[in-house]
């Protein structure tokens, strides 16, 4: 059987369903030319239809596609009027709201969308619209978010090229004395300009610039990651080749913040270009206690068909009501951090759906593989998209691809296709230099891809754990760890050992009492080979995750390294600091600690207090 036929919407439920859908040239397919295209062709064919359905922001409240595409115009006219000139960058400081959405997409459909993590230190903000050369900044005001907006302030002034600050919320904080440049309400504002059409002449095309994402560290300046309105157009399409928006009545669920690309693609972009329906939690996302209370009634009344969340997330829901009517839910997606099989099989038990996996990253749009929901293969993260290739490859100490590896080989993951960005954005623009090579994205993930197209994730290459020269992978070492009855999160890491360089050791959450001798017991007796078996198990509160649930093993690897200052000088006052997403110890000059440290793989810095 084959699905290749459906007009404009090719679906791949298969693996034999790829080459049939291939056969298309990607431009011959009538693609929209831009996100702004994209979104005025379904407001124009369906304007009554409902496009996002707004809660957490006070009432709940619809806009159909014809005022959703209204509002983008007027945020669109807002910023012309402004001065901000074809290709200029629009800085978004906000949580998910309406406006949000019109701001972001009003800026794609005359300029760059640069939307930011609002809860980034304030230097971070400042680095990463200085490089994109932000001129508008739509931020919160004080009646939204009072720390937000004391933020968007310092930042303003820290910014050469601003020429406005636009507020959403109550702008009674506004203090055209405080910034040094025009300040104005957006909602004000916008309402004053036409919401019919866009006053600005040029309109972009697939290979103009759409928006800039930043990567999703937690300490140093994020790096920056061009998308051009092509990559984001094949991304919106190829998310439907799955059966997602197959037979009406779609509606998927938000909680993921609008500063993320899985929050733009899985409910902004797919969605409106395939006619469907978003309903937004609001600014606190999932982590809106009040609505996540109500998690399954909202599944119900909005009448959802699939959400994207995090393994944390899933591992959260509440219990599920015994009278709640679940029928229109189709799955769930999960993606960014290893999944613990319980938490599959609790969510499957429980909601009578399949939790389907997914693999992407930011330098790739947002999604390469996505698992069929009529195919899926156990310890896949998904079957390859169409147009993009997959494959493992050997590289060399500067990460050059070298070779290479058979289908099911373990090398490290590289990717070609429509959805590749053009590199990191340096001064002078993207630049490939170090990530892309002949045009293949290397990712940094280990991991191997079958015949078929399947993609099968074993962690990131940086994780790997090189113990007196061989290397460990820790994702088997978690994955034993987490079949641990009362495991609910596990996450290995290296180490610094001065006799074997690395050693393993894991960081556990627990779901009831245990001791850490008994974990250690249970993981040295599963672990897959003796040289993986964890020299410690720690119990933790939680495991550290960036802002968008990532897993963040730095931090781990810091913690492993206070442990071993605390044993060498209990009684010191050396810190350990990250920098760069590398432990590093600062002790002062007098203390003997340094002679001990030398014995130890690890970094450490003398200073003066």
């Amino acid at each position: 059987m084959t699905h290749h036929t459906q007009g404009e919407r090719p679906l791949i439920l298969a693996p034999q369903d790829l080459p049939l859908v291939e056969a298309v040239p990607l431009d011959e397919r009538d693609l929209p030319a831009s996100t702004y295209e994209l979104l005025h062709r379904t407001a124009t064919a369906t304007p009554q239809a409902p496009a996002l359905h707004l809660l957490g922001e006070g009432p709940e409240v619809t806009w159909s596609y014809g005022e959703l595409l209204t509002r983008v115009h007027q945020a669109a006219n807002l910023y012309t009027s402004l001065g901000l000139a074809p290709g200029g960058t629009v800085g978004l400081l906000l949580p998910n709201t309406g406006d949000t959405y019109a701001a972001l997409l009003g800026a794609q459909a005359v300029g760059i969308a640069n939307p930011v993590n609002p809860m980034l230190a304030d230097n971070h903000i400042i680095d990463i619209f200085t490089l994109t050369r932000a001129e508008i900044l739509v931020v919160a005001g004080s009646g939204m978010n009072r720390e937000l907006w004391e933020k968007a302030l310092r930042v303003a002034r820290g910014l050469p090229h601003l020429r406005a600050l636009v507020v959403v919320g109550d702008n009674a904080a506004i203090d055209t004395g405080y910034v040094p440049r025009g300040v104005g309400d957006f909602e004000r504002l916008t309402a004053e300009q036409p919401g019919d059409r866009l006053i600005a002449h040029h309109r972009p095309g697939p290979q103009d610039l759409a928006a800039y994402f930043h990567t999703g560290g937690t300490t140093g300046t994020p790096k920056i990651a061009p998308h051009t309105h092509a990559m984001e157009i094949y991304m919106a399409w190829a998310l439907g080749c799955s059966g997602a928006y197959a037979g009406g009545d779609v509606v998927t669920l938000a909680g993921l913040p609008l500063f993320h690309v899985n929050a733009l693609h899985v409910t902004g972009l797919a969605p409106f270009m395939h006619g469907a329906s978003v309903a937004s939690l609001g600014p606190l996302g999932y982590r809106d206690k009040t609505l996540m209370a109500d998690f399954w009634r909202i599944i119900e009344r909005y009448r959802v068909t699939a959400f994207s969340a995090v393994p944390t997330v899933y591992a959260n829901l509440p219990p599920i009501p015994e009278e709640v009517d679940l029928s229109s839910l189709r799955a769930g997606v999960v993606g960014a951090a290893p999944l613990p099989s319980r938490v599959r099989a609790a969510f499957e038990e429980a909601a009578k759906v399949p939790m389907l996996e997914g693999y992407g990253l930011t330098e790739a749009t947002c999604a390469s593989a996505s698992t069929p929901a009529l195919a899926p293969r156990p310890g896949s993260v998904g079957l390859r998209l169409p147009y993009q290739q997959i494959k493992a490859v050997t590289v060399d100490v500067d990460d050059r691809p070298t070779g290479d590896c058979p289908p099911g080989r373990t090398g490290v993951l590289a990717i070609k296709g429509p959805a590749v960005f053009p590199g990191y954005l340096g001064p002078d623009g993207p630049d490939p230099t170090g990530k892309i090579f002949d045009g293949w994205l290397v990712t940094g993930d280990l991991g191997h891809v079958d015949a078929d197209g399947y993609v099968y994730l074993t962690g990131r290459a940086k994780d790997l754990i090189i113990r007196s020269g061989h290397n460990i992978d820790p994702r088997p070492i978690e994955e034993s760890l987490l079949a641990h009855p009362v495991v609910s999160g596990a996450a290995v890491v290296g180490r610094p050992d001065p006799h074997s360089g690395e050693v393993p050791v894991a960081y556990v959450t627990v779901s009831a009492q245990v001791s850490e001798d008994d974990l250690l017991a249970w993981a040295r007796a599963h672990a897959p080979e003796p040289a993986a078996a964890p020299k410690a198990v720690h119990i933790v509160a939680s495991l550290p995750t960036t802002t968008v649930g990532k897993l963040y093993k730095p931090e781990l690897v810091a913690d492993s390294v206070r442990r071993i200052i605390a044993d060498l000088d209990p009684h010191g006052t050396a810190e350990v600091a990250l920098e760069n997403g590398r432990p590093v110890v600062l002790i002062a000059p007098d203390t003997e600690l340094a002679a001990a440290l030398d014995r130890y793989p690890i970094n450490y810095r003398l200073v003066t207090s």
